[in-house]
C-alpha cells in the first residue's frame, strides 16, 4: 500500500473529502493490522462553518485543527464515543474531514458504520489526537486497485441541525450503493 503524502491533505477540504473515498485507513496496534476502506465522510470547512468545532476559535480541544494538514483530530462526544477527523488545508485554516464509515478490508470484525463504531473497531481514541498520518502505524493509503470509478453521493451532514444553513449544505459524501455507509 502506498501511504498518501502530506500534499494530498493540503488542499480544499471538499476535494480531499471526496478523494478520501475508496482509500484505506490503516492502523497497526499491538502487532495487529486493521484496514478499512473509507466509504463515507463529512467536510468541515473551518471557523466560518457553524458546524465545525473550529467555529469557536482556537481552543485546547481544536488546536490540532489549526495545525498542519495530515494529522488526526480525535475527540469524544456524548462522553462515550470517539470520532476521528483528518486535518486539511494549510496550517491555520482549521478545516477537517470526519470519517463516518469504513468497509472492512482486513482485521476488522466489528461494525464500522458511523464515526463512533468506526473508531471503536479501529481502536482509535484520544491518544491518537494530533497523530501524524504519515507515520508507520496509523495512516491513509491508496488501495491496490486505483482504477475503480466511484459513484459519489452528496447529502447534508448528519447531527448538525444547530448550525443553521450550514446543516443543509451538501458536505457529506459517500460511495453510492455501498452497504457499509451509515444510516442517518
Amino acid at each position: 500500500m502506498r501511504k498518501l503524502p502530506r500534499a494530498f491533505y493540503d488542499r480544499d477540504t471538499r476535494t480531499v473529502a471526496q478523494e478520501l473515498l475508496g482509500k484505506y485507513l490503516v492502523r497497526v496496534h499491538r502487532g495487529r493490522q486493521r484496514v478499512g476502506r473509507i466509504v463515507e465522510v463529512e467536510a468541515y470547512l473551518g471557523p466560518h462553518d457553524r458546524a465545525a468545532h473550529s467555529c469557536r476559535g482556537l481552543t485546547p480541544r481544536t488546536a490540532v485543527m489549526f495545525g498542519p494538514p495530515g494529522h488526526a483530530y480525535v475527540y469524544l462526544i456524548y462522553g462515550m464515543h470517539h470520532c476521528m477527523n483528518i486535518v486539511t488545508e494549510p496550517e491555520g485554516q482549521a478545516a477537517a474531514v470526519l470519517l463516518r464509515a469504513l468497509e472492512p478490508v482486513s482485521g476488522l470484525k466489528a461494525r464500522t458504520q458511523g464515526p463512533g463504531l468506526l473508531c471503536k473497531a479501529m481502536q482509535i481514541d484520544r491518544i491518537l489526537n494530533s497523530h501524524d498520518l504519515l507515520s508507520e502505524n496509523f495512516f491513509v493509503a491508496a488501495p491496490p486497485n486505483t482504477d475503480e470509478v466511484l459513484r459519489i453521493a452528496r447529502r447534508p451532514r448528519i447531527g448538525v441541525d444547530y448550525a443553521g444553513h450550514w446543516a443543509r449544505r451538501l458536505l457529506r459524501y459517500y460511495i453510492r450503493g455501498n452497504p457499509y455507509v451509515s444510516r442517518p
